[in-house]
């Protein structure tokens, strides 16, 4: 079964999808041996991987490319940030073919002026609405696999109202996006009449310290979201970690900064049995 198939029946079944934000090979190893039946591209944690805030300064191949590495690492399906879909329609066509034929699940566009920003910083802008469902029609018909996710994203409560973005929402998913991400909520209120608005299964954004106000994984089910996708996650836990380590070892003792460290173990984690059993003669 295919990575685009496999996300749809998890998001067919009644329990809340959850996916951890991964940036990288090791964050998305990580992710799939805790047991998340998915992980999800941050577009902020794979542009502060390659030293930028989140300001829409990738170009679309490191994205797609970053994705692509991403999703032959791991075996369950990935879900990816594809921004503005670059461009106009003509742009957004080419990402969806780049991303899928990388072995991408799905990918959510996004309604921001080129470049973005975080969904949950201030100063954005949003281009029209028939700017956005033009390339969200694009991108649905450019699918060669039908079952490939087209998440629209709207970021227009911050910069209209929150009816606005409903609006759009439900516009884009007329113009077959298969899933509806209105991003940055306000309040709790806003939040829970989400899924009831819009028409089609929703995504949620948990970002602690951010817009939407913090709930946890039972309560955003129960509000009837079918994704939660939480992508400071890791790159915050890595962050405050490496700090930690760094602070330590100004001690002037390597073996204290890290306590219990075993590289060997952690090589042992990314396949290091799979790859010597492919030695001649092993």
């Amino acid at each position: 079964m295919s990575a685009p198939a496999r996300l749809r029946r998890l998001l067919s079944e009644t329990k809340i999808v959850v996916a951890p934000g991964v940036y990288d090979g090791i964050t998305a190893r990580l992710s799939e041996q805790a047991g998340y039946a998915a992980a999800y591209m941050t577009g902020a944690g794979t542009s502060m991987a390659r030293g930028y805030p989140d300001f829409g300064l990738l170009t679309m191949n490191e994205m797609a490319d970053n994705a692509g590495m991403i999703a032959r690492t791991i075996s369950v399906p990935l879900i990816a940030d594809a921004d503005t879909g670059y461009g106009n329609e003509l742009n957004a066509t080419r990402t969806v073919r780049e991303y899928e034929m990388r072995g991408v699940a799905a990918i959510h566009i996004e309604d921001q002026v080129s470049p973005k920003r975080c969904g949950h910083l201030d100063g954005k802008e949003i281009v029209p609405k028939d700017e956005f469902v033009a390339k969200i029609r694009a991108a649905a018909a450019a699918r060669r696999d039908q079952d490939f996710l087209i998440i629209a994203r709207t970021d227009a409560r911050a910069v209209t109202t929150f009816e606005d973005a409903i609006e759009r929402a439900n516009a884009a998913l007329e113009a077959g996006a298969g899933m509806a991400f209105v991003e940055a909520a306000q309040t709790l209120e806003e939040m829970a009449a989400v899924p009831k608005l819009v028409k089609g299964p929703c995504l949620l954004n948990i970002v602690p310290g951010g817009k939407t106000p913090q709930v946890t994984l039972s309560e955003a089910e129960a509000m009837g979201y079918r994704l939660a996708i939480l992508p400071g996650l890791l790159i915050t836990a890595v962050v405050e970690a490496a700090d930690r380590a760094l602070e330590a070892l100004k001690a002037g003792d390597p073996a204290k900064a890290v306590p219990g460290a075993d590289l060997i173990a952690a090589f042992a984690r990314f396949g290091t049995a799979e790859w010597n059993a492919l030695r001649r003669g092993g």
